[in-house]
C-alpha cells in the first residue's frame, strides 16, 4: 500500500455489511477533513445535488439498468452520510440519531408487524399509517404539512390529493371525478377564447390538477406516467435524428411528413 492510499479505511471483512459501512463512513469523514471541496460544503450547498442524485436513481429504475441503479444508490448513500456528518460537525445530530429515528418510526408505523394490530390488506396498512401520523403531529399542524414544497409540481399535486383523500376529502364516485376533468377542460377552452393569459394559466393549472386527481382512480402515478412518456418521446425523436444523419440531411431541412414517417418507424419497433 502506497503512502498516498494508506489513509483509505479498509473493511476488516469486505463481505460484512457492518464492516463495509464503517469503512465507508470513515472515508467520508476523511473527505470532510482533507478534501478542499468537501470540507467547504454545507447541508444547504449540497441540498440540490441530493435531489439530483435521487432523480438519477429513479432514472436508472425506469431504464431497468441494475448496474447503474446500484451505483446511483451509492451516490445517494454518500449524500446521506455526508449530510449526517455535516450535522454532527455543527452539533445538531449524528448518524446514530438518524438511524435511531427511522428505526423507531418504522416500528411505530408498523403495529401489524411489530405489535398485535390485525390488518386485512394494503388499505388497512395505509389507514393505520395516517392515523399514527396524526398522533405524532404538533397542535395546529395541517394534514398537508408533510408534503415538501420543493417536490416537482406534478408529484406534489398527487401527494396533496392523496393526503386529503386519507381524511375523507375525496370524490365518492370515479364518474364524478372524470366529470370534473371535463368541466375544467371546458373552462380552460373558454378562457383560451377570451385571450386572458393569467386566467388561461390558472385554468390550465386547474385542469392539470384534476387530471392528477383522476389518475388516482385508475391506480396511476402521474409523475411516473409522464416520465415514461418523456422517455418514449425521447427514444422516438432520437431515431428521427439518427435517420436524418444516415441521409446526411440536417434535421431542420426535413419536412414534417418525413419526420412523421420516421416517428412511425420508431413506434413500430417498440
Amino acid at each position: 500500500m502506497t503512502q498516498e492510499n494508506s489513509k483509505i479505511p479498509m473493511p476488516e471483512n469486505p463481505e460484512n455489511l457492518l464492516d463495509l459501512f464503517k469503512s465507508f463512513y470513515e472515508l467520508v469523514w476523511i473527505l470532510r477533513q482533507e478534501c478542499p471541496w468537501d470540507k467547504e460544503q454545507t447541508n444547504e450547498s449540497i441540498a440540490q445535488l441530493t435531489i439530483e442524485e435521487a432523480y438519477e436513481a429513479v432514472d436508472a429504475i425506469y431504464k431497468k439498468d441494475d448496474e447503474d441503479f446500484a451505483g446511483e444508490l451509492g451516490d445517494l448513500l454518500l449524500h446521506i452520510v455526508m449530510h449526517s456528518i455535516m450535522a454532527e460537525q455543527r452539533g445538531a445530530f449524528d448518524m446514530r440519531e438518524v438511524i435511531k429515528k427511522i428505526h423507531a418510526k418504522m416500528v411505530t408505523r408498523h403495529p401489524h408487524v411489530f405489535g398485535d394490530v390485525q390488518v386485512s390488506g394494503q388499505e388497512d396498512v395505509l389507514n393505520n399509517w395516517e392515523m399514527i401520523k396524526k398522533t405524532e403531529k404538533k397542535e395546529g399542524s395541517s394534514t398537508l404539512d408533510g408534503v415538501p414544497e420543493n417536490l416537482p409540481a406534478l408529484l406534489r399535486a398527487e401527494r396533496i390529493q392523496h393526503k386529503a383523500s386519507r381524511v375523507g376529502f375525496d370524490w365518492e364516485r370515479k364518474e364524478d371525478m372524470w366529470e370534473k376533468v371535463e368541466e375544467e377542460f371546458t373552462e380552460l377552452k373558454d378562457e383560451i377564447k377570451s385571450g386572458n393569459h393569467e386566467r388561461i394559466r390558472e385554468e390550465y393549472g386547474d385542469f392539470l390538477f384534476s387530471l392528477v386527481n383522476a389518475a388516482r382512480y385508475e391506480d396511476i402515478v402521474p409523475e411516473e406516467a409522464l416520465q415514461l412518456t418523456n422517455m418514449k418521446f425521447t427514444s422516438r425523436f432520437k431515431h428521427i435524428e439518427a435517420r436524418a444523419e444516415e441521409l446526411g440531411k440536417p434535421l431542420k431541412e426535413m419536412t414534417l411528413e418525413q419526420m412523421d414517417k420516421y416517428w412511425d418507424e420508431a413506434k413500430a419497433k417498440e
